[in-house]
Formats: C-alpha cells, sequence, structure tokens
C-alpha cells in the first residue's frame, strides 16, 4: 500500500510538492482552506534553479507562455515621467523584470492541473489538530470534524501558517521588514503601458502598476515605517489607514485608491520574514513561506518555493520508505544555504528604495538614472537578481513524462 502524506496549502510550494510525491509513489492528500482553487494574485517571477524545476516538471515553456508581458520596470518623477528606466530588450540577462514573469495564481494553476490527476484535492478545510505518535500523524479536521492518519505531514501555508504554529508553537522567531504593502487588481486604463511603473511620494509612500495578461492591472500601495499591528486590523479599516495616508500622494494614487474599494482581491501585509530554527518535527515538515518566508523584497520567493518543495520531494524519493526524518534532515541541509543568502536583505534596503523626502526621492531618482545608462545598466541589473547558492539537482531524478 502507498505511503499516505498530508499537504496542506495548494499554491505555489504545496502544488510543487504534490506533484513531485506523487510522482515518487506517495499517496498525496492536500487540503486548502479556500472553499475553491484560487486564482488571482500579483506579479511574481521565476529565475535560476527555479526554471530549472519548472523545466523538468514540464511546465517552463507554459509558464512563459502565460507571462504578464511586462517590458520592463521605469522609476517615475512627480511630472508622471520616467526617471529612471531597465527594459528587458536592452538587458543582457534578467533585471528588475525577468523573462519569466507570471501571475501568482496563473503559476499556481499550472501546477495545480499537472498534479490534480494523481492528488487527492480537498478545500475549504484545515487542520485543527496534528498528533504525530512517531509511527504516523493523525490530523484531526476542522470543518468535517473527521480524523485521519497519515505516514507524513507537509505544511505549505504563507507567511503566518496556522497549522505550522500548532506543531512548533513559538519557534518561529519574525524578523520584520519596516515596510506595510497592499496588494490588489484595478481596471486598466487606455494609457496603461507593458512597464511596471514606480512611483514615489514623501514619508516612505510608493505606488506601482504593472500590466498582466488579463485585460487589468496590477497595483501596489506601500509605506515604509515600522509596524503598528496593521496586519491583524479588519480590511475596512486597512483601506481606510490607506486613503488616509495616500490621498494627498499624487500621480495615480486617486485611481488606485478607487479601485482599491472595489477590488475582490485585497491583500494587505506587514513585511516579515519567517525565522525557523528547524523546519522539521518527527513526520512533520514545513517548506514554503510556512518555512522561510523571505518576503518580496528578496525577490526569489517563487524560486524558493518551486526549488524546496522539489527538493523536498527529490530526497523522500531517494530516502525509501520508513521513517521520513532522515529525508526532512537532508532536505533542510540542503536548502539552508540559499534560504540564508536569500534572507539577507539588510533592513536599510525598504528605508533607501522608499526614500522619505523629496531630495531622497530626487537621490534615488539620480542613482537609478545613472545606473541605466548603456555600459552600466547590465552590471547593475546583474546586481539586483543576483541569485543565491542553490542546491544540486542532479541528486533527484523527478522528471515530467
Amino acid at each position: 500500500m502507498a505511503r499516505r502524506i498530508l499537504v496542506t496549502g495548494a499554491s505555489i510550494a504545496g502544488n510543487t510538492a504534490a506533484w513531485g510525491l506523487a510522482r515518487v509513489g506517495w499517496d498525496v492528500t492536500v487540503l486548502e482552506r479556500a472553499p475553491a482553487f484560487r486564482d488571482g494574485g500579483q506579479n511574481i517571477d521565476v529565475r535560476g534553479v527555479g526554471r530549472e524545476v519548472l523545466r523538468r516538471m514540464g511546465l517552463e515553456q507554459a509558464a512563459l507562455d502565460q507571462g504578464t508581458g511586462e517590458e520592463g520596470t521605469a522609476w517615475i518623477d512627480a511630472d508622471g515621467r520616467p526617471a529612471a528606466e531597465f527594459r528587458t530588450d536592452d538587458l543582457a540577462e534578467d533585471g528588475p523584470t525577468a523573462e519569466m514573469e507570471i501571475l501568482r495564481g496563473d503559476l499556481a494553476r499550472l501546477l495545480y492541473d499537472a498534479a490534480r490527476d494523481r492528488v487527492d484535492y480537498r478545500f475549504g478545510d484545515r487542520v485543527a489538530a496534528v498528533d504525530d505518535d512517531g509511527t504516523g500523524v493523525e490530523v484531526r479536521f476542522a470543518q468535517s470534524g473527521a480524523t485521519e492518519r497519515f505516514d507524513a505531514l507537509v505544511v505549505a501555508e504563507g507567511v503566518g501558517s496556522p497549522t505550522r504554529d500548532l506543531v512548533f508553537p513559538g519557534e518561529n522567531e519574525p524578523r520584520w521588514m519596516d515596510l506595510t504593502l497592499a496588494y490588489f487588481t484595478i481596471p486598466r486604463a487606455p494609457d496603461d503601458d507593458r512597464m511596471w511603473r514606480w512611483y514615489h511620494a514623501t514619508d516612505g509612500r510608493s505606488v506601482s502598476l504593472r500590466p498582466d495578461r488579463h485585460g487589468t492591472a496590477r497595483a501596489m500601495l506601500s509605506i515604509q515605517k515600522p509596524p503598528e499591528g496593521e496586519q491583524d486590523w479588519d480590511t475596512a479599516a486597512q483601506k481606510r489607514f490607506l486613503q488616509e495616508r495616500f490621498a494627498d500622494a499624487g500621480w495615480q494614487a486617486p485611481r488606485v485608491l478607487a479601485g482599491m474599494e472595489t477590488a475582490d482581491d485585497f491583500y494587505f501585509d506587514v513585511l516579515r520574514q519567517v525565522r525557523m530554527p528547524r523546519w522539521h518535527r518527527g513526520r512533520v515538515v514545513l517548506t514554503g513561506d510556512a518555512a522561510w518566508c523571505a518576503t518580496p523584497l528578496a525577490g526569489i520567493g517563487s524560486t524558493l518555493a518551486v526549488t524546496g518543495a522539489y527538493v523536498l520531494a527529490g530526497e523522500l524519493a531517494r530516502a525509501g520508505g520508513g521513517d521520513p526524518s532522515a529525508a526532512f534532515a537532508a532536505y533542510e541541509a540542503a536548502m539552508r544555504p540559499m534560504v540564508e543568502d536569500g534572507q539577507g536583505v539588510p533592513k536599510i534596503g525598504p528605508r533607501l528604495m522608499n526614500p522619505h523626502s523629496r531630495l531622497g526621492i530626487h537621490l534615488l531618482h539620480g542613482a537609478l538614472h545613472l545606473a541605466s545608462l548603456p555600459g552600466i545598466r547590465d552590471a547593475f541589473a546583474r546586481l539586483m537578481a543576483r541569485q543565491p547558492e542553490a542546491p544540486d539537482l542532479a541528486r533527484y531524478d523527478l522528471r515530467a513524462d
């Protein structure tokens, strides 16, 4: 009889893990608290080793075909004109905009479609209790009230993972990055182009607009400030806060704020990294943001998600049957260097990239304009797109048919 494994979370890491585990002989169940598969979400990119994982899964070209069509990044000045631009066609390799730019939901959908024929997906439920007795994991589900036994549990949830906190209570020591973000989708305007346009206002505020392939625009509002518990407010309070803070921001802030009020995918968070001293305990293991959220500032969240899940499935395949603890330890040893490198964003970074004064904005734009000049821009792009040390995928033989 195939060994049973439960994966919690049906986004990028969870679906990648499910695909890999099913391919190496596990009987995989994926539990997702949302009532149905969640499309939508903002722009993400996959680079380096992450693209190699998608290539092995047979999904690289599909991900490229479903890209957002973003053609580069432009920093916008107070008059609405580009102060600095990095166009992908002018760069020798990935820069602020990568070749593989895709919406979170579109990539998650590709991974879900690749896995679902071999995986039991259950939506609209969550884990209420976990009992690991050393020979298996008893899981009680919140909505159904049922209890089931699995040989292992993979927690592939988000930064605030409740299942992680059931199994590893008090072990996460988050690193707050002093940046508050809101993401949502708004109607496309006739003058929207294919660039990621990023506008700065005083007091550490920024407004950005990015293209997608669905006829809409992806908006972001950010404020560089220490956290004050805003992530725990209700949605109405979060929107009021943003309306007040961005009322005089300028550029396209009025349009973005108006679109925010009717957006059905509003997401608000205060950025923090997940810092866990361990990712596995007995027959339970963490992957993706639940294990190591590096925040969007690192620029490698999706790359880490697909790579970590692939390595986890690969190590379980290498270990064969029995107690999975050795495989979990090998997975952690393989991924820790990449994660720690990716989490090494200096806390001053958000402050430098989100100036509080007009002088600071002017200096930032001047530096970016200089970096965008021919002869300099490729070196700057390489610096911005630097990839951390990656595990050796040659150890794992997980490929699409």
